[in-house]
């Protein structure tokens, strides 16, 4: 990314991006049967979603993809899963016990380490590894609206979303006067929106369906590593004691993080809702006549329960400890 959005701004890098995560969203909709509906009444987390995620995130990322080294820009992005840990805990009672605050620790630790490391070359660097922290802070906001909306057909909330954020930065990019892209810039931004941000977001919500949005997000914190390295391999030679120190902090953090496990008795509540199941999970133990196969989608009942097992903080256990 940072290799094609040189010579254009901000605002229509973001937009190419989205324009192929929209495309995404278009073709990987599912049947009315298979997944839950976006509802009118999402409308106003849908627009939220876009701002931070398709318009201050990308935009951010942008800038300081060209003001700072890919490697530790790469780096940075790992503090995504500080924030989504941290606003999920806040807003969706996801646990956070003291493997998972060492865990955030370890995060923030090493990503102040790469703050003092871009310090060090200079203050163009530092902004802009400064805008890329600023990028994380929206994907955590926009990851944690997005839980809600993790039970929703993650095709149309991709579509949905993406449509509006690349609208907006059209708009913008109009706006402020923006060069055109080259053919080649636009279709390989095109593309790397389509996998990055497209494909990948489809992912991000159903595996916040599985085991919630904190865990998520440090599944999803792997991929700044990957980048670094990537960045590497293509000639960046801006790697130093310190950004090794940080990213080794950083890694630390993420896998303690996955490796925490939870588990006790608990007490189910009566709800009512509708989102994709199936019924070998123990979850779902309601009638049909005939019996649907595999995965299916309609609005059913829980009856209130009481049991124990091992659980992660998905649509079914959001209680509180």
């Amino acid at each position: 990314m940072q290799q094609f959005g040189i010579g254009l701004g901000a605002f229509s890098t973001a937009a190419l991006l989205y324009a192929g995560a929209a495309a995404v969203g278009l073709l990987s909709r599912q049947r009315i049967e298979r997944e839950a509906r976006l509802q009118r009444s999402d409308l106003p987390r849908l627009l939220a979603m876009a701002g931070f995620g398709a318009v201050v995130g990308p935009v951010s990322l942008a800038w300081g993809l060209q003001h700072t080294s890919g490697t530790s820009a790469s780096l940075m992005l790992t503090l995504e899963a500080l924030f989504t840990a941290i606003l999920a805990w806040r807003l969706y009672r996801e646990t956070m016990d003291g493997r998972v605050w060492t865990a955030m620790a370890l995060l923030l630790a090493g990503g102040m380490v790469l703050v003092l490391d871009q310090g060090r070359t200079g203050g163009a660097q530092l902004w802009g590894l400064l805008a890329v922290l600023l990028a994380t802070a929206a994907w955590g906001v926009d990851n944690t609206l997005s839980r809600a909306l993790a039970e929703r057909d993650p095709g149309q909330v991709v579509m949905a979303k993406a449509l509006l954020g690349s609208t907006a930065t059209v708009l913008l990019a109009v706006l402020f006067g923006e060069p055109l892209p080259t053919a080649a810039a636009a279709l390989a931004l095109f593309a790397i929106g389509a996998t990055g941000y497209g494909l990948s977001l489809r992912f991000y919500l159903l595996a916040q369906r599985a085991f919630g949005a904190a865990r998520t997000g440090s599944v999803f914190a792997f991929a700044p590593f990957i980048g670094a390295a990537f960045a590497v391999a293509l000639g960046d030679r801006s790697a130093s004691g310190l950004m090794a120190l940080g990213s080794g902090l950083m890694l630390a953090g993420v896998v303690l993080h996955l490796a925490e496990s939870h588990g006790h008795e608990h007490e189910h509540e009566t709800v009512e809702h509708e989102h994709a199941h199936r019924h070998d999970d123990g979850h779902h133990e309601h009638s049909h006549d005939p019996a649907p196969e595999g995965e299916h989608s309609h609005r059913h009942r829980h009856e209130p329960v009481r049991h124990a097992h091992a659980h992660v903080p998905d649509a079914h256990h959001a209680h509180r400890h």
